[in-house]
């Protein structure tokens, strides 16, 4: 997830240093303070980026925007569109995930109406928004027991605290300050996070 403010075209370069890095599965781009405009130029400069190195392009909270600017996705939160509205708007072919905090009902609810992902969290303590829920490993076993659709871990992990989530089941790590506020730079973070998994599935084998 990408921090937040940012400026397109200098970020850039830490982007694809951070995507050259490691496999990276998708780039979510979240401004929550920013005008529609500086959305669509940062989409426009960053989409690309990410895209051309195998990740997907995800806006956060806006299918509108996401649908013109060429994002492959969208993430909604409670408050935002809704599923329907946000797949009558991007189409069949797009990627769209639900935070569902800390809900088994919302969780499968959003499987049901046919979400790509739900994600879960905060797991941990966090800089980057309020948390409203705050699931514990338990529930990502859970959901991988039952569940084909894959589900997100959100909320302060970092290299040093994810095994329990990725013994759990998680398929996917979301990190923001993680990456961006490494005392060795983006790439340097991803590096470990991927290194971090990789000997946590590992130890759960």
């Amino acid at each position: 997830m990408t921090p937040e403010p940012l400026e397109p075209r200098s970020f850039g370069e830490t982007l694809a240093a951070a995507c050259d890095a490691g496999d990276v599965a998708a780039v979510q781009l979240r401004l929550k303070n920013a005008s529609d405009d500086a959305i669509r130029r940062a989409a426009e400069h960053l989409r690309p980026i990410a895209q051309t190195r195998g990740a997907a392009f995800i806006l956060n909270d806006r299918p509108d925007l996401a649908a013109a600017t060429g994002c492959d996705g969208v993430h909604i939160g409670q408050a935002d569109a809704t599923y329907a509205e946000a797949r009558e708007t991007l189409g069949s072919g797009a990627i769209i995930g639900v935070s569902c905090h800390d809900s088994r009902h919302l969780a499968i609810a959003a499987a049901e109406q046919g979400a790509d992902y739900v994600a879960f969290g905060a797991f941990y303590p966090t800089k980057t928004k309020e948390a409203v829920g705050h699931p514990t490993p338990d529930l990502i076993a859970w959901w991988s027991e039952i569940m084909v659709v894959p589900c997100v871990a959100i909320g302060g992990i970092t290299p040093e605290n994810l095994a329990p989530l990725v013994a759990a089941g998680a398929d996917f790590i979301a990190a923001c300050s993680g990456v961006w506020d490494h005392s060795g730079g983006a790439a340097a973070a991803v590096r470990a996070y991927l290194e971090a998994i990789e000997q946590a599935q590992r130890a759960a084998v």
